[in-house]
């Protein structure tokens, strides 16, 4: 049987690494797929030859649509990044009848629907394992895996980045901006860390995991997103007296109102096993009806990590070369005549409990005052701290812990405690989630 015909669309990190698993476990890669894979082509401006295996059997060009109109290629993998020109590179694909695969979230978070609409149309298939979690492979658990189950809820740290930031807050004691530098020198962050640390790279994961837990269609723009810069050492020393970490969570949950579907900071029981992932690892719970809880754990990023989740799909789609499309998973998990339209709830109606950090005057009626105004709004408090003020100092932070109450109760609340006069700045609140 003649070998599948691969068509490679960059040849940086994870394109390289792509090209160097596919060469090196090429006999194994063919005896799960049932046939040879190789890359024929590839498309890209720079790369460094001495790093790729292989890369003397490949034709490069510099023209990534002249690598997608070849008639001689199979399936064409997209590793560009970015949504332009990755989005018109992939529906050309779509529309010249290759099958594709992707690594990128960004693309398939904001353009999927578009693009698993024309897949269909043509009888090809788009596969994006490696766009969440890198290696991990969560996209195979939620459609394969778990098909049996109703998913009630997902909550993951799925940027490495601002996991390493919060590691290193909470070993080290040291303050965000600091830590935000040493992640750009060791090439965790980008000279620009917008996506990794206000939570928009976690956002576009975890409206793909949405789409696929509950059958709905993609909405990106429907995702609460909140990041880590305001995140004080102070913080996370008092969440570990409280007996929690902190962490970048995404969190989507299913309700009888609509799906919640928010990325923010999140205090997490200390005693959780994804309280305990640290540095740059990621890690996705995901709770099933029958399965209960189920932790996927590992690399979230990296050249060869991300390029195994790659592998996996080009295999997988070489498996169904043969297959009647109507037979294939179907790319979002559901059929695609049975995605549900179910409301995305607007943060103000998400229920949770919350950490807050006052700054407030020393002096007496201050906590009643506070605790007055949380009652009048039902909500309840479960611990409080009063720390000592520092010497020669007439202000002290007040931490405190609430049981769940509506986002919008606490919206009110927050604004009326921060009118008080014996009140100095802003309150830093902090989501809580119990995962049980």
């Amino acid at each position: 049987m003649e070998p599948v015909k691969v068509g490679l669309l960059g040849l940086g990190t994870v394109g390289g690494g792509t090209l160097n698993v596919l060469v090196r476990n090429a006999e194994e890669i063919a005896r799960r797929a049932g046939r040879g894979i190789i890359v024929s082509h590839a498309a890209a401006r720079e790369y460094d030859p001495s790093l790729l295996d292989g890369i003397d059997q490949v034709e490069v060009s510099d023209d990534a649509f002249e690598v997608v109109k070849n008639p001689d290629i199979d399936i064409v993998v997209e590793l560009i990044g970015g949504y332009s020109p990755a989005r018109e590179l992939v529906l050309q694909a779509i529309e010249n009848g290759k099958h594709v695969v992707t690594a990128n979230k960004a693309l398939i978070a904001l353009h999927g629907n578009e693009i698993f609409a024309a897949a269909q149309e043509q009888g090809v298939t788009v596969a994006f394992e490696a766009a969440v979690a890198g290696g991990i492979p969560i996209i195979k658990a939620l459609r394969e895996g778990l098909a049996a189950n109703h998913i009630e809820w997902i909550a993951g740290i799925i940027n490495g980045t601002g996991n390493f930031i919060l590691t290193e807050m909470k070993d080290k004691g040291r303050d965000f901006a600091d830590v935000l530098k040493e992640a750009q020198a060791l090439g965790y962050a980008e000279a620009d860390p917008t996506f990794d640390v206000e939570g928009i790279d976690a956002a576009h994961k975890l409206t793909i995991l949405a789409s696929l837990a509950f059958g709905i269609p993609l909405q990106f723009d429907r995702c609460f997103t909140e990041g880590i810069s305001r995140i004080e050492p102070q913080d996370v020393a008092y969440a570990e007296q409280f007996g929690y970490r902190i962490k970048h969570l995404g969190v989507t949950r299913k309700t009888d109102e609509g799906v919640e579907l928010r990325v923010h900071p999140t205090l997490i029981p200390e005693r959780r096993l994804i309280a305990n992932v640290n540095g740059v690892m990621n890690a996705v719970l995901v709770n099933g009806d029958a399965v209960g809880p189920t932790l996927y754990y590992g690399a979230g990023a990296g050249s060869l990590p991300t390029a195994s989740a790659v592998v996996a799909d080009i295999i997988d789609v070489t498996r169904t070369l043969t297959t009647d499309p109507g037979n294939r998973v179907p790319h979002l998990a559901f059929q695609p005549a049975e995605l549900a339209d179910i409301p995305i709830l607007p943060i103000e109606s998400v229920e949770t409990a919350y950490y807050l950090r006052l700054t407030a005057q020393d002096r007496p009626g201050v906590v009643a005052a506070v605790a007055g105004i949380l009652g009048d709004a039902g909500i309840s408090i479960e611990a409080i701290q009063q720390k000592e003020p520092a010497e020669g100092q007439t202000e002290v932070p007040l931490v405190m812990l609430t049981h769940r109450v509506r986002e919008g109760q606490m919206n009110d609340a927050i604004d009326r405690i921060e009118a008080l006069e014996s009140i100095t700045g802003p309150i830093i609140r902090i989501r809580v989630e119990h995962l049980s």
